[in-house]
């Protein structure tokens, strides 16, 4: 067998430094993005769990006053976190000192929370806008507008970037230029976040059904009855979809064979499910309007635990290791051990909190109705 000619010996060495450059680079952007929160429930199936760790002892580092109330879930990308406010202003925060880095005017109040794609973030408003922004400097991109507001927020896939309205519509668009691809048409408002599992959308919405969308065409597969006004977006986990409803019930739903597997219902009060679902392989763990906080078995549905917080929970809680973190319209933020439901930390915010927690960076980051933005996270040993 003949040697290689110099020329090709080169050519493969040129080929074979490229690749593990662009396997480093991956590498090394995978190790960033892992300590990221880039959208409302923290990933494409929005199970709801961060992936970055918490110090043991929570301490506030900072806050950032918007010009008014904050029910958007901040994004973290990096050293930045994005959150929307109603005051129509997109803040871009540096997540280190509590700073302001840009803010970007969109057309209206904004509800939906931010999420970061590449280099640009994606929301919508209440005028029924929806906005690519440059992720470094704030500046405008491109803009989509629906025939109503927006308060669901993006997912992604493909190249493509997935959301709802209170048009009764989910969208799928060009990330490049904000084209259409395709718009699927429900029968209700499109509140929730769609879910990204095994090539399909998964949304729920206020038409009382769960649908599975096919990402390429916008053709419907399948569609679950649920029987209940449904404003939380589903947490997808294992084939499996799980969501409160409006019906004061939490539904464990088989996306596989289209069904409901099991239905939750409080045996003691009957008060609607406004919050998404945190999901892991050993609990499903929600908040109500019942004021309380429901830990159940995500196989069977069977209760674990509850905590009572007091006062309603709309903000959607996060795992975080050991704990789950959520905030009250009472404006109490609850830190509790996932297992037993003990109440192991809390911070007193003064006003209600709609908006959930975010976790990236080592750091927890949320929003109250008065326009403050909270950082908690481990203070820098002065010694």
């Amino acid at each position: 067998m003949s040697l290689p000619t110099e020329p090709h010996r080169i050519s493969r060495i040129v080929i074979c430094v490229f690749l593990g450059c662009v396997l480093l680079h991956s590498i090394e952007r995978s190790a960033v993005s892992s300590e990221d929160w880039r959208s409302f429930r923290g990933n494409s199936a929005l199970t709801g769990v961060a992936t970055s760790k918490l110090p043991d002892d929570l301490e506030l580092l900072w806050t950032f006053r918007a010009e008014e109330g904050i029910e958007s879930t901040a994004a973290i990308a990096g050293n930045t976190a994005y959150v929307g406010s109603r005051d129509g202003h997109l803040y871009a925060i540096n997540l280190l000192t509590g700073e302001l880095e840009w803010k970007y005017k969109a057309s209206n109040e904004i509800k939906s929370s931010p999420s970061v794609f590449g280099e640009a973030v994606y929301f919508g408003d209440e005028t029924g806008d929806f906005h690519a922004v440059d992720a470094k400097n704030g500046a405008k991109l491109w803009i989509f507008r629906a025939e109503a507001g927006i308060i669901s927020s993006a997912n992604f896939a493909s190249g493509r970037v997935i959301f709802g309205s209170y048009d009764q519509y989910l969208y799928c668009l060009s990330i490049a230029d904000g084209s259409l691809i395709w718009k699927f048409q429900t029968e209700g408002y499109v509140h929730g976040s769609p879910a990204v599992s095994d090539g399909v959308a998964v949304v729920t919405g206020c038409d009382s059904y769960l649908r599975l969308i096919n990402l390429e065409n916008g053709r419907e597969e399948k569609s679950i009855e649920l029987s209940d006004y449904v404003a939380a977006s589903p947490a997808t986990l294992n084939h499996r979809a799980y969501a409160g409803t409006f019906g004061n019930r939490v539904l464990g739903i088989d996306l596989s064979n289209a069904e409901v597997l099991w239905r939750y219902e409080n045996p003691e009060t009957q008060f609607p499910f406004y919050a998404s679902a945190a999901i892991t392989d050993d609990v499903l763990i929600v908040g109500g309007r019942d004021k309380m906080i429901h830990a159940l078995k995500p196989e069977t549905g069977d209760l674990l635990w509850t905590y009572p917080s007091k006062s309603r929970v709309d903000s959607s809680p996060v795992i975080v290791g050991e704990r789950v973190f959520f905030g009250t319209t009472g404006g109490v933020l609850y830190g509790l051990n996932i297992h037993t439901g003990e109440q192991i930390w809390e911070f007193v915010t003064g006003a209600s909190i709609m908006a959930s927690p975010s976790v990236g960076g080592g750091k927890l980051v949320i929003g109250t109705d008065d326009g403050v933005l909270y950082c908690f996270g481990e203070k820098a040993n002065d010694g």
